[in-house]
This record gives C-alpha cells, structure tokens and sequence, in this order.
C-alpha cells in the first residue's frame, strides 16, 4: 500500500514537470504518525487516486494539475495538527483541504488555520459528533457519518447477538466521549447493561489499574472505543492476559489488521467490530473497479470517503470555475447534491465537460450519495466486521 501511494504521487509529480500552467493545490492532513499510522496509508491511497484520476482525465480548469501536498497532525497533537494546517493554509496557498482524520485534529486545524484563510476542509475519517456543532462559517464537512450514528449501530450488533452485559473503556478525548456517550445511551435504552464505564489516557504502557476496574463488574465482553496503533492495542493485549473477558467489540478506530498482527491471531478471533462503509450502489461497484485496479484495497477502512471527498473538492474548484477560495464551499454543495447529471467515481472528463457546459452535475460516490446536510454531514452507514483468520472480514451492513 505505501508503495501504491508513493507511485501515485511519484505519477502526479512527474505529470506537473511539463505543463507550464499553475498546480491548483489541495491539501491532505493525516495522521502519518501516531495512534492510526496503520490506517493512514490506505487513506492517502484513496485521495491520490482520485487525483490521478482528474489528472488524466484533462485536469482542472484550463488544464492545470492537481496536486496534494501533506501535512502530518500526529492525530493525537493539538500544536502539530495546528501546525501542519497552518503550512497548507499560509505557505503551500492549498484551495481546499482532504483532512484532517483524527476529530480532534480536525477541530484544531479547523480553528487555527483554516476557518480564518477561509479553506474547506473536507475530512474522511471524523465521526465525532463534536464535528457537528462547530462553529465553521460551513467551511467543514465531512463524507463519513458522525458517531452519534456510529454508536447506536455499534449497540443494536452486540444486542443483536445477544451479547447485553459489557463493560466500556474509551478514549479520553472528542472521538472516544463522542461514541461512548452514542453507545452507552443506545445500549442501556435497547435493555442492555454497561457494568462498567470508564475513560483512559492514550499512549500509556499500562492499563492494568483499568483493566482491574472493568473486570470487577463481571462483564464477559469489553468494549474498546480507541485506536488500534496505540491504546487499543495494549488496552486488548492486557485485557487478554487478565483472562477477564470471553469476548471483544470495538469500532472503527480499532478496525485495523496492523491490531490483529500485534495482539495476535488466535487472541481476537470473533472480535466484532463496525466502522462507516459504503451502500451496494453503482457507485461503489465502480469504486471498487478502479481500486482493485490500482492495487488499493477498496474496503480499506475510510479509503472510499478519502476518495469521495478529494472527487468532490476537485468537482467543486472546477464548478466554482478558478482555484480561488471564495465561493467554494457552495460548490460543494451543489456538486454533492441533485439537481444534476450524475457523477460516478472515475467519470472526471464527463463531469468536466458538463460542469464547463454550464450543467450540473450530482455526485453519487464511492462511499453512497455525499448529500452534505446543514452542518456538513452526510447520512449514515455502518458495517460489521469480524475477525476470522487473522483479519477483519466485513459481514455485511448493520441491521439488515
């Protein structure tokens, strides 16, 4: 996967050397380092694929190239998020921004750079529902849903299953108080029992005091809300050595095969898990095409949206007809929504000659219909994923 993104952006380089017109710039900000480094690749991979694809397809405006410079927010790094989105927004002049993942680095970025140069961001991987409520002047948005859906889902599996006694452990920040609070309340109102509730600190080497906590509730199943490179991780590996709990659960933070790898296979064999996916559409079977093709994994947690939202921005610069950064955000919106043509992932020359034909065009994607509401925010749809064999297996969307 590192080597598909390095060719893609080594491909994109090479295909700005020789156009003498200006690159129009859009920014990603990932987590490159940190709690989801494992994740991030995939991520980029999906944002560079469409790119490339816009590239080849005639580029934006008068031919000019796409190109993303990146910025690393660590996820976890208020200052270091601060910081890289400061780059993208003042030194590389980005038009719009694919990022940031992480909520809290989103949030951060949001308001130290981009809300003040004005940027749209557009980020694959929030689900916080704090995401929602920010005071954006519609600048951010996002093609997953928030976790107040994510939660709820999470909840009606493990009742679904006839698992109805667990014991939580989240994340002490906005993503991990986020789906706590959306599962918490959706499982206790659905008849189930939370034994035991409580928040950690991230990146710490011992969880033991906390694991003691939640094993004396008596629970068989422990829920993780984290991240699966850094205290998901440990949280599992001493869980499993306390011999506490029959059975983990966890949600998309922890939907990583890198976590299976480190905490071992036989160890999270039944593990369930969610994480947002994408609806059986035309769209997503043409996603999945032009994945596989260029050797990305299209069920790659958040690599749909990743695509979905770098497509859109470049749909959105070129129905807003210049790489300026006034205007762009109701381009958004009207590229995302009907009325219009439809759009499908890859169909970059189609949609290119409509939008300069002055027709619209609506954009159905890799990851469902991104018909951003009021706050930025798309509908909701999560699938289930199970360990078998040593990686997570999607089984299907929740509650069909």
């Amino acid at each position: 996967m590192k080597k598909t993104v390095l060719a893609l952006a080594i491909a994109a380089s090479s295909a700005c050397a020789g156009v003498a017109q200006a690159d129009v710039k859009v920014g990603f900000l990932g987590g490159f380092t940190g709690p989801i480094e494992s994740m991030t690749p995939s991520i980029v991979a999906g944002a560079q694929l469409a790119m490339q694809e816009v590239n080849d397809q005639g580029g934006l405006l008068d031919g000019e190239q796409m190109v993303m410079p990146s910025g690393d927010t660590t996820c976890s790094d208020a200052a270091a998020a601060s910081n890289a989105a400061d780059r993208m927004v003042n030194s590389e002049q980005v038009t719009a921004i694919v990022g940031a993942l992480c909520t809290g680095a989103t949030i951060a970025s949001a308001n130290n750079a981009a809300i003040p140069g004005n940027v749209v961001m557009v980020s694959p991987a929030s689900t916080a529902p704090a995401v929602t409520d920010l005071e954006d002047n519609d600048l951010v948005y996002r093609t997953v849903p928030s976790d107040a859906f994510q939660g709820q889902q999470l909840a009606r599996l493990l009742l679904s299953k006839g698992i109805d006694n667990v014991a939580v452990t989240y994340v002490n920040n906005d993503y991990g108080q986020g789906l706590d609070n959306a599962f918490t309340k959706a499982f206790e109102n659905d008849g189930g029992t939370v034994a035991a509730n409580l928040a950690h600190e991230d990146n710490r080497a011992d969880y033991r005091s906390e694991i003691g906590q939640l094993s004396a509730s008596g629970a068989p199943t422990l829920v993780v809300l984290a991240y699966a490179d850094s205290s998901g991780q440990t949280l599992l590996r001493q869980a499993y050595e306390s011999g506490a709990f029959t059975q983990f659960a966890g949600a998309d933070g922890m939907a990583s095969n890198d976590l299976i790898e480190a905490v071992g296979p036989d160890v999270l064999e039944g593990m369930i898990a969610t994480r947002p996916g994408s609806p059986d559409t035309q769209g997503t079977e043409t996603f999945d095409k032009l994945a596989e093709a260029a050797d990305i994994d299209p069920n790659a947690v958040f690599t749909a949206q990743s695509y979905d939202a770098a497509f859109l921005l470049a749909l959105a610069i070129e129905k807003n007809g210049s790489a300026d950064r006034e205007g762009l955000s109701q381009a958004l919106r009207e590229v995302a929504s009907a009325p219009g043509e439809t759009i499908l992932p890859g169909e970059w020359e189609k949609a290119k000659r409509l939008i300069d034909d002055g027709q619209d065009v609506d954009y159905e994607g890799a990851a469902g219909s991104q018909d951003f509401d009021d706050n930025g925010d798309v509908p909701g749809f999560v699938v289930e994923m199970v360990v078998e064999n040593g990686q997570f297996v999607t089984k299907g969307p929740v509650g069909e």
